[in-house]
């Protein structure tokens, strides 16, 4: 028997051995059963067709995911996770209809889900994002509130400057093509304080060495919401890019083995972490280490949200607190008043 995933891949055809839900088209014969599966999909995109915003009670959750996949996700930077939350969430609400989004269901989707709040908030955030995006497009009269677990808060490790030094010549000292790649990219996430995916998919045309500019946003792309800033190279790191421009070539990643790009340092990482003795760290602790550094020697916050790239709200939460100036008017109003 040929079988369809139920799912807003409808095309897509899985064994019969597959954990996931799927249909049968009724036929073993593969010929007959692509037949069928067609005919099925021209019968979903006549459904499709809007007829006017329909009432939550009328639209399925699915159509709003396959509609948010096919029409919205290609135009995104990370289509590949729109569709594993898409297949998530439509194992769970497979024929609900988008009235049936309540406190009460999301809270069971979580339980069943059983993954990380992290997790659960980008599937459920997709989710959201489909209904508004069904809504924009004319298929809704209204959204139904989906309830999205809180936010965690952010770790607030940062490296001291003894243990940074520690863990750039832990780095420096490692044995193999390590030692020529993994200090630049300490070097960089601590004097940008880029993610480490804007950092490892650098390539040199983003940098302008002549007039010390980094640009992390890649030619042709578009911001995301995590977004990539263009700065000036500080002093001391402009000597060290310099030493590697000349190991490399005009169009090859920065930090590179080989010439080809390195899709992840975490385990080199660790390792460096664990020679150097400092604990509780990660490749995003260089990040935050930049941006706590920022703000101790006192640079306004909304420069510190400028130099990451990120909120001014979110700088805010990070590292407002690390601020010399942080209360200090509340402080001294307080302190001036007689009781």
């Amino acid at each position: 028997m040929v079988c369809v995933r139920w799912s807003n891949f409808v095309g897509d055809l899985f064994c019969p051995a597959s954990k996931r839900k799927k249909r049968s088209t009724g036929s073993s014969d593969l010929q007959e059963a692509q037949v069928i599966i067609a005919d099925f999909i021209r019968e979903r995109q006549i459904r499709e067709q809007p007829n006017g915003p329909a009432d939550p009670s009328q639209y399925l959750i699915s159509d709003a995911l396959a509609l948010y996949a096919e029409l919205h996700a290609p135009e995104t930077k990370s289509p590949d996770r729109i569709a594993y939350a898409s297949e998530a969430l439509i194992d769970f609400w497979e024929s609900n209809t988008v009235a049936e989004i309540s406190k009460q269901t999301c809270g069971a989707y979580m339980r069943e889900r059983a993954k990380s709040h992290g997790t659960m908030r980008r599937e459920l955030g997709v989710l959201r994002a489909a209904l508004n995006f069904a809504h924009s497009e004319g298929r809704l009269i209204y959204v139904p509130p989906v309830l999205l677990p809180p936010k965690t808060p952010g770790k607030d490790r940062w490296l001291t400057r003894r243990e940074a030094a520690m863990l750039l010549n832990a780095a420096r000292t490692a044995s193999g093509p390590v030692r020529l790649y993994l200090p630049l990219f300490i070097l960089m996430g601590l004097y940008t304080g880029a993610r480490k995916s804007a950092i490892l998919s650098l390539r040199w045309p983003q940098i302008d060495l002549e007039n010390g500019l980094i640009d992390f946003l890649p030619p042709g792309e578009r911001q995301s919401n995590k977004r990539r800033a263009k700065i000036p190279i500080p002093n001391k790191l402009l000597g060290h890019l310099k030493r590697a421009r000349y190991r490399g070539s005009d169009l090859d990643y920065v930090i590179h083995r080989d010439g080809k790009k390195i899709d992840d340092v975490k385990h080199s990482f660790a390792s460096a972490c664990i020679k150097a003795e400092v604990f509780e760290v990660t490749p995003h602790t260089l990040r935050h280490t930049c941006g706590t550094w920022l703000a101790q020697q006192g640079v306004s916050l909304f420069e510190i949200g400028g130099w990451l790239g990120q909120s001014n709200e979110r700088t805010v939460e990070l590292y407002a607190h690390h601020h010399p100036d942080f209360l200090t008017n509340a402080k001294q109003a307080l302190e001036g008043r007689q009781f």
